[in-house]
């Protein structure tokens, strides 16, 4: 038993460098920066054809560490521009200029609609810009009334419906035309459409490897202390934990493997309703939503089936664990078997249906082209999240059901509220920005963040997302074993 334990916890020390050293590479760049774009301004009205010696001026306070390119909206109207535009980046006074460079319009697609998006690339990024105030100039260089083009303004932003009218346009950051404020019809400041792309800094990227390292140490402390302990016979709640586990494998199995014939017992299709649950939701809320209400959310499909799969895991592993302890209650009466496998083999129950339920997503991914990256390998993370925030969840449902039977009410109450507060079939970009912050303590939102951002955009997120993920992902199984643990001596008394 000794030699085995130190052979267990040499095992998993190793896997805890190999992964981590993996991590630092699967995560790339997201570990070091972040890209992001301000929001855009949806297109109004033009400034009318930049003639020669015309300019179009517009504040703009950085949100971002670093100013990477600009992306302004062009109209050229389906005439034959061969005018050059001088843009410029200077500080509020001009006498420090930043960025500057000459943009031949010949190059412009001029498109049938006439409107144009152009990216300007900034040779070298701006550094320390957050929170500076910059000043975008475009001049006409020798623009005619025939041969120019224009640029457009607004005062709303893109929605995933319409349109939001911007808070907060003053003379401070308005748009101006010949040093004139630019006017919308009705007499209200307006702002360039123009798109702001840069980087914001990670220190964690930098100091990863110190923090690897002291991670190491603690968990190669944590290790010794197991060994220790199981040398001298003394209790470990981790050895404890694990030794219950592998001591009771063969009736986690049989439990497990109990709930999942039951689940589809007489049922027809049997376990195919794995696939097609969530293909027949998503089909029946993608016609809802995309093509009766609309959105311009990019690759809508995926975006709507990761968040039914991983929603659907979290409801159905919560369900099974609210009935674990009182569904068992035979058991429980006859066999001396620590409680908490019960809800534990619930959630494992779930854990199969989820996999199946992952192989239409993949189908999905393939149908819509979607970039395939290392980034995947992170998929693992999601899973785990996942699995402990359903797990605490549902040692906290166990315990109340036990003690109060309408429990099992209240939850299918709260349960559809959670759905309709997870970003499930829309953006957040509709939820009002006064209650994002209480929006976003919900766990589901950043387990949803990651996958997606995974799977569509084939990139990590930020490390202060992984931060978030685990710490509101845990509270709730922290909560969910202190619970368990103090009631589940008073079980037998109530089932």
């Amino acid at each position: 038993m000794k030699n085995r334990a130190v052979r267990i916890c040499a095992i998993i020390m190793a896997g805890f460098l190999l992964l981590g050293t993996a991590f630092y590479f699967i995560a790339g760049d997201s570990l070091h920066f972040t890209i992001n774009s301000s929001d855009s301004v949806s297109t109004k009205d033009h400034v009318g054809n930049l003639l020669a010696g015309d300019s179009v001026t517009q504040p703009i306070q950085c949100e971002f560490d670093t100013i990477e390119s600009l992306e302004p909206v062009f109209g050229t109207f389906n005439l034959t521009t061969g005018d050059v535009l001088k843009i410029s980046i200077t500080d509020p006074t001009g006498e420090t200029t930043y960025f500057s460079t000459e943009l031949d319009t010949n190059t412009f697609a001029n498109p049938a609609e006439g409107v144009q998006r152009y990216t300007v690339e900034l040779d070298t990024p701006i550094e320390n810009a957050k929170g500076n105030i910059y000043y975008v100039t475009v001049t006409g260089q020798n623009g005619t009334e025939d041969n120019a083009v224009t640029l457009y303004y607004g005062n709303a932003i893109n929605t995933i419906r319409g349109s939001a009218p911007i808070e907060g346009i003053s003379e401070s950051n308005a748009l101006l035309t010949n040093g004139t404020y630019q006017l919308d019809a009705e007499g209200d400041l307006t702002r360039l459409c123009m798109t702001v792309r840069g980087k914001n800094m990670h220190w964690f990227g930098t100091y990863y490897w110190i923090f690897f390292a002291g991670a190491a140490v603690l968990v190669a402390l944590l290790l010794i202390r197991i060994v220790y302990c199981c040398n001298k016979g003394k209790k470990n709640l981790i050895l404890d934990l694990v030794l219950s586990i592998h001591k009771y494998s063969f009736l986690i199995k049989q439990l497990v493997a109990r709930d999942f014939k039951t689940k589809y017992k007489r049922s027809v299709l049997g376990v195919l309703w794995s696939f097609l649950n969530p293909l027949l939701t998503m089909g029946i809320q993608y016609v809802i939503f995309s093509t009766l209400f609309g959105n311009d959310i990019a690759h809508f499909p995926i975006y709507l089936l990761s968040g039914i799969v991983c929603f659907n895991f979290f409801s159905e592993s919560a369900n099974m664990c609210l009935m674990s302890i009182v569904g068992n209650a035979t058991l429980i009466n006859k066999v001396h078997v620590p409680k908490y496998i019960y809800p534990f083999s619930r959630t494992l129950s779930s854990c199969i249906n989820f996999a199946l339920a992952l192989i239409p997503l993949v189908i999905m991914m393939i149908i819509e082209q979607t970039p395939i990256s290392t980034a995947l390998l992170l998929i693992p993370f999601v899973f785990i999240m996942l699995f402990i925030l359903s797990y605490g969840v549902g040692l906290i449902l166990a315990t109340l059901m036990v003690f109060f039977r309408d429990t099992q009410f209240l939850w299918g109450i709260v349960s559809m509220l959670l759905m309709y507060l997870t970003p499930i079939f829309y953006s957040e970009a509709i939820i009002p920005s006064w209650f994002l912050p209480i929006y976003k303590l919900n766990p589901l939102y950043h387990v949803l963040r990651f996958i997606r951002s995974i799977l569509i955009d084939g990139v990590s997120l930020e490390p202060k997302a992984y931060l978030w993920c685990i710490v509101l992902c845990t509270i709730p199984l922290l909560l969910g074993i202190l619970i368990f643990r103090r009631n589940q001596n008073k079980f037998i008394f109530n089932i």
